[in-house]
């Protein structure tokens, strides 16, 4: 590891701090180094508030370092006026020359005239240092600018002989069953709080009436987002305690009412990308498919995902709803206690 991307690197671990707080900007630290020593440094931690780069220079004592200082930062300082003014023009009038970024910002409103803004004022810049892992770290923000739709990742548990669910009952209806034990229900709690929505389908909803928040780990709940085509899921349950966004899909055309938002779409068409197109015009970043098993098989056989979760626990239920088919090979397989955890790419 050269010396770049040893600070490109402390960028990455700083920026990190803020996941599930800086939508919809995306997670940055940033560095400045005098002499091989780190001299200032933050990262970005809450949407409105100051940025990285910001932070770092308010971090160096001494300001007159600065003009021989070099500045890192896992992404492209930005060059335009948003809720704060531009990281760039900062830069420059700090007076530091020595710019090193680990990639490019492709929100169209920077996506190089940062680093073309730093060049035209005497910096020396360079760009790409660890870019791969810069890029991995805000992959919900790439993915949501390039391909203009929230990162999906697909999260379910299935028993050991591969159901997602029994067959249900009266005695057994409005409750899970619960497959995972409590290490991996943790685990999919911390990963509500670094997301920004959770979905379910009409199903699992009316079955479990799940509240689909945080409670096993800290952070802010996610916007509920939930499929009823026909409005069957009673207003007491859940999913509408709490003065949490709720988005649900179907096809009444109904108002708006305090937090819940009622979005027709046609159900005889393509209903994962239309859905996708909705939670873009939200501008939701990220979504965790929850289930049931027929809405997370409509995304995979649309080939509308970005990450997958299965954990397959202890239990076995001999009959009842399969688990979803994803015909790839797991990335990572991990041990979360008894439960076995495969992690998939869709790259």
């Amino acid at each position: 590891m050269n010396i770049h991307e040893k600070y490109i690197n402390r960028c990455i671990e700083l920026a990190k701090n803020g996941i599930g707080a800086t939508y919809p900007n995306p997670m940055v630290g940033s560095v400045i180094v005098l002499n091989d020593t780190i001299i200032g440094e933050g990262w970005h931690r809450k949407s409105g508030e100051p940025h990285a780069e910001v932070n770092a220079i308010n971090a160096v004592k001494d300001k007159t370092q600065l003009k021989e200082a070099t500045i890192y930062v896992n992404l492209e300082p930005c060059s335009h006026y948003g809720k704060t003014p531009p990281c760039a023009n900062l830069i420059v009038e700090k007076g530091i020359k020595n710019i090193v970024i680990g990639s490019i910002d492709s929100n169209s409103k920077v996506s190089g005239k940062g680093v073309e803004h730093l060049e035209n004022n005497g910096c020396n810049v360079i760009v790409g240092v660890l870019e791969k892992e810069c890029k991995e770290l805000n992959k919900r923000f790439f993915t949501f600018h390039n391909k203009k739709r929230p990162f999906i990742i697909l999260k379910w548990a299935e028993t050991k002989d591969g159901f997602i669910d029994k067959i249900r009952n009266k005695a057994s209806e409005n409750t899970p069953n619960w497959i995972s034990n409590q290490y991996s229900q943790q685990l999919v709690h911390k990963m509500r709080a670094e997301n920004e929505a959770v979905l379910v389908g009409t199903t699992t909803a009316l079955n479990d009436n799940p509240n689909l928040n945080v409670r096993s780990w800290s952070g802010k709940n996610p916007v509920r987002v939930v499929i009823d085509r026909t409005l069957k899921i009673p207003l007491n349950y859940n999913l509408f305690k709490g003065s949490v966004k709720t988005i649900l899909f179907t096809e009444i055309q109904k108002k708006n009412m305090a937090d819940i938002f009622y979005e027709k779409i046609d159900f005889t068409s393509n209903v994962s990308q239309q859905i996708c197109d909705v939670l873009y015009a939200h501008e939701i970043q990220s979504v965790i498919i929850e289930g049931g098993a027929k809405t997370l098989q409509s995304f995979i056989d649309k080939n509308l995902w970005d990450e997958a979760f299965v954990f397959i626990g202890e239990v076995v239920f001999k009959k009842g709803l399969k688990a979803p088919k994803l015909e790839k090979v797991p990335t990572e397989i991990k041990k979360i206690s008894t439960d076995t955890l495969k992690v998939y790419n869709n790259k």
